[in-house]
C-alpha cells in the first residue's frame, strides 16, 4: 500500500513538474509571479501599500527586461537594468515639479532609450524596461510619501526578481539553451506537420498550403535566429566552449532538417496520379507527421532531460515506402525516389540523434563583429527604421503629455503608456497592436472595475492582483490581447490597493486615455514615415534572388569540392531563408495596410510564393550535396547558366522597362533534351532539379516583365 502511494506521489510529482518544464513561458510566469507576490504582500499586510505594490511593479519591468544570456552575461544585464531604472524613475522624482523640463527630458531620454536598444538583444530589453519604469513613476510619483521613495522601490524590486532568476539560472545554467532549441525544434514540427498536408493535395489546394509554409517558415528561421544568438552569447562568457559541443551539434542538426524540409523536388501536382502513387505519396504524408513528431520528441528531450525515444512507426513507414518504390517502373518512381531519400535521411539523422561520430568536426558560428559603438552610429540616420521609431515615439509621448497638462487628465500618463505598447517600429504592427490594445485594455478595465466592486477587501484584491499578474505572464509569449486584459486589471487592482480609485469611476477615464494613446500611436506612424511596403517590395525581391543565387553559388562549390567547414555555406543558406522571411513578411504587412497602398498585391504575392518555390528547389539541390552522385559532365556549365540568370534577374526587379532581356527558354530546352536522352536514376532525379530551379526563375523573370509593362 505504503508503495503504492509512493508510486502515486511520484507520478504526481511528476506531471506537475511536465507542466512547468514542458512549457517554458509557464514557468516564466510562475517565477515572476512569486517574486512578485514575495515583495508586496508583507509590505500590504503591514499596511504599508504603496511599498508593497511598487516594489511589485519594479519585479514585473525587470520580468520584461530579461535578457537571452549567459549566466555571467545576465548579472552584467542586471546591473545595467537596475541602474537604468533608478536613472529613470530618480529623474522623474527629481524633475517633478519642473513640468515642461521632466516632460522635455522624458522625450529626450526616450529617443536615446530606444536607439541604445538597437544596439543588441540584451540592450532592447532593458531599454523598454526602462521607458515603462519612468510612465510607472509618474503614475505613481502623487501618492508617493516622499518624491524618492519610487527611485529605491522600483530599481529594488527589480533587483530582488534579478537575484531570484540568477538562483534558478546558476542551478541549471543551461536552462535558456535547452528552451530556445526546443522553441526550434518546435517550429520545425508545425513546418513539417503543414507540408504533410501537401501529401497528396489537390491542385486548388496547394496554393494556400504554400502560403501558410511561407509564413511558417518565418517562424523557423527566426527560432534558428535566437539560437545562434544565445550560442554567440554563451561562447563570449566561457572559457571554454568545449561544453557547447552537443549544442552546436543539434544546431547543425536542426539546420540540416529544416533545409531538407524546406525543399520541394517537383512540383506536388507532378508526383504522380495513379492509385500506386497516391498510396506512396500518402506515406509520406505520414512519414512528415511522424517527423513532426519526432521534432517535438527532441523539444521535449531538451526541456525536461528524458531520453529520446525515436517513433518506431517512422522505420516501417519509410521500408514499406522503399519496399513499394521497388516494384513501380523507374520511369513513374523517379521524382519519388529522391523525394524519399531525403525524408529517410531526416529519419536516419533523428534516429542517432545522440551517437555523434569521434573525431567530428565542431561547427563554426558566424558573428556580429561591429563594436556597439558602430551599431550605435549606423542608426543616426533619418532612414534607418529605429532612428524613425525612436522620433515617432518620442513624437506621440510629447502629444501625450500635452494633453495630460491642457485636459489635466486624472492619471494622464496612461495615455503614454498606451502608446509604448501600441507603437511598433511598422505600420503593420502598429496596427495590430492598437486593435489587440484597445480591445484588451477596454475588456480588461471593464472586468476589473467590476470584480472590484464585488472584492472589497485588501486581501481579495491582493489575491486579484496576483492572479491577474500571473495570467498576464502566461499569456504574454501566447496571445497579446489576452495579456493585455489582464496586465489592465493588474494595474486597476494595484492602484486600488494603494489609494482606493480602480473602481466604477475609473471605467471612463482609463477608457479615454486608452483611446487617446491609441489614436495618436495610430495617426503618427500613418502621417510620419509609414513605411509603405510596395515602396520596398522591388528592393526586397533583388535581395531575395541575389541570396538565392549566393545560395546556389554555395552549392556548386560543395559540388565540386566538398569542404570540411561548411561555414561560407550555412551564412548563404541563412541568408537566403532571411531574405525569403523578409519578403514574404512584407506581403503579410502589405495585406494590413489601406487598399490605397496595395499596389499590385497579386504580383507581390505571386512573387512571393515564386521566390519560397526557388529557394526551396534550391534547398533541395543542396539537401542532396552530400549523396554518392555521379557528377555528370555539364554540370558546372549548368550552375554557371542558371546562375548567372539568377543575376540578371535580380537586377531586372529594381528596372522599370518594358523590354527584359533575360530569357531562359534554350536552357529549359537543353535541359528537357539532357532529362530525355538520360538513362532513369539518381543522374536523372539531378537534372530534374537543375529544371525546377531554371524554370521557377524563367517564372519570376516572365512576372517581373508582366509587371514592369503595366
Amino acid at each position: 500500500m505504503k508503495n503504492q502511494e509512493k508510486g502515486h506521489l511520484r507520478t504526481n510529482i511528476k506531471f506537475f513538474r511536465d507542466v512547468f518544464l514542458l512549457h517554458p513561458y509557464r514557468l516564466f510566469a510562475l517565477r515572476a509571479t512569486i517574486s512578485m507576490g514575495v515583495l508586496a504582500v508583507p509590505f500590504i499586510i503591514a499596511g504599508l501599500p504603496f511599498f508593497g505594490v511598487t516594489l511589485a511593479l519594479g519585479a514585473l519591468a525587470g520580468a520584461l527586461s530579461e535578457t537571452d544570456d549567459h549566466p555571467k552575461g545576465r548579472i552584467k544585464s542586471l546591473s545595467i537594468t537596475i541602474l537604468s531604472f533608478f536613472i529613470s524613475s530618480f529623474s522623474v522624482g527629481l524633475l517633478n515639479n519642473y513640468t515642461w523640463i521632466l516632460g522635455a527630458g522624458f522625450i529626450l531620454s526616450t529617443i536615446i532609450f530606444i536607439l541604445i536598444g538597437g544596439i543588441g538583444e540584451r540592450y532592447r530589453a532593458i531599454t523598454f524596461g526602462s521607458i515603462l519604469v519612468g510612465i510607472y513613476a509618474m503614475l505613481g510619483i502623487q501618492i508617493s510619501p516622499a518624491w524618492y521613495w519610487q527611485a529605491v522601490l522600483l530599481p529594488a524590486g527589480a533587483l530582488f526578481h534579478g537575484i531570484l532568476t540568477l538562483i534558478l539560472i546558476f542551478r541549471n545554467p543551461w536552462r535558456l539553451l535547452d528552451q530556445q532549441m526546443a522553441s526550434g525544434f518546435r517550429a520545425l514540427g508545425n513546418y513539417l506537420d503543414k507540408k504533410a498536408l501537401l501529401f497528396p493535395s489537390l491542385k486548388k489546394d496547394q496554393e494556400d498550403i504554400n502560403k501558410d509554409l511561407a509564413l511558417l517558415n518565418v517562424n523557423v528561421v527566426n527560432a534558428l535566429e535566437s539560437i545562434k544568438n544565445v550560442l554567440n552569447n554563451y561562447a563570449r562568457e566561457m572559457k571554454s566552449t568545449e561544453p557547447l559541443n552537443n549544442y552546436l551539434q543539434r544546431f547543425m542538426l536542426l539546420q540540416s532538417l529544416h533545409e531538407r524540409a524546406a525543399s520541394t523536388h517537383q512540383r506536388h501536382d507532378k508526383l504522380g496520379n495513379s492509385n500506386e502513387q497516391i498510396e506512396i505519396l500518402e506515406g509520406f504524408g505520414e512519414m512528415l507527421r511522424q517527423l513532426a513528431y519526432a521534432s517535438r520528441m527532441v523539444a521535449e528531450n531538451m526541456l525536461t532531460g528524458r531520453s529520446y525515444n525515436h517513433p518506431p512507426a517512422l522505420e516501417w513507414i519509410s521500408k514499406a515506402i522503399d519496399d513499394k518504390l521497388q516494384t513501380m517502373p523507374v520511369e513513374d518512381a523517379q521524382d519519388l525516389i529522391l523525394l524519399h531519400h531525403n525524408l529517410h535521411r531526416s529519419h536516419v539523422s533523428l534516429k542517432y540523434l545522440d551517437n555523434l561520430e569521434e573525431g567530428t568536426s565542431i561547427p563554426r558560428l558566424r558573428r556580429d563583429e561591429r563594436t556597439p559603438f558602430q551599431r550605435l552610429k549606423e542608426q543616426l540616420t533619418l532612414r534607418h527604421p529605429r532612428m524613425r521609431y525612436a522620433l515617432r515615439l518620442s513624437l506621440t509621448f510629447a502629444l501625450g503629455y500635452i494633453l495630460q497638462i491642457y485636459l489635466d487628465l486624472d492619471k494622464g500618463q496612461w495615455v503614454m503608456l498606451t502608446s509604448l505598447f501600441v507603437s511598433q517600429i511598422t505600420y503593420s504592427d502598429t496596427r495590430r497592436r492598437l486593435f489587440e490594445r484597445l480591445l484588451g485594455t477596454a475588456t480588461g478595465i471593464v472586468i476589473g472595475a467590476a470584480l472590484l466592486q464585488i472584492f472589497t477587501t485588501t486581501a481579495a484584491q491582493v489575491l486579484l492582483m496576483m492572479g491577474s499578474a500571473m495570467a498576464f505572464f502566461y499569456w504574454l509569449r501566447k496571445k497579446y490581447s489576452v495579456a493585455v486584459i489582464f496586465v489592465t486589471t493588474f494595474v486597476l487592482s494595484a492602484f486600488n490597493i494603494i489609494s482606493n480609485d480602480g473602481g466604477i469611476n475609473s471605467m471612463i477615464p482609463r477608457l479615454v486615455d486608452t483611446l487617446l494613446g491609441a489614436t495618436l500611436s495610430f495617426l503618427t506612424i500613418r502621417f510620419l514615415w509609414p513605411g509603405w511596403q510596395y515602396r520596398r517590395i522591388s528592393g526586397l525581391i533583388s535581395a531575395a534572388l541575389e541570396k538565392n543565387r549566393n545560395y546556389f553559388q554555395a552549392i556548386a562549390r560543395e559540388y565540386q569540392q566538398a569542404s570540411s567547414d561548411d561555414l561560407q555555406y550555412r551564412i548563404a543558406r541563412r541568408e537566403a531563408h532571411l531574405a525569403d522571411n523578409e519578403l514574404a513578411q512584407a506581403w503579410n504587412s502589405m495585406r494590413q495596410e489601406p487598399k490605397s497602398k496595395q499596389h499590385k498585391m497579386d504580383s507581390v504575392l505571386t512573387n512571393t510564393y515564386l521566390n519560397h518555390a526557388l529557394l526551396s528547389h534550391i534547398s533541395a539541390l543542396g539537401a542532396h550535396r552530400e549523396a554518392n552522385i555521379e557528377r555528370f559532365k555539364n554540370i558546372e556549365s549548368l550552375f554557371l547558366q542558371i546562375h548567372n540568370k539568377m543575376s540578371e534577374a535580380g537586377k531586372e526587379s529594381t528596372l522599370r522597362e518594358e523590354k527584359l532581356s533575360s530569357d531562359l527558354s534554350e536552357l529549359l530546352m537543353t535541359l528537357q533534351q539532357q532529362i530525355r536522352n538520360t538513362e532513369a536514376g539518381l543522374k536523372r532525379q539531378q537534372l530534374r532539379l537543375f529544371y525546377n530551379i531554371a524554370a521557377t526563375t524563367s517564372k519570376i523573370i516572365d512576372e517581373l516583365k508582366r509587371t514592369s509593362s503595366r
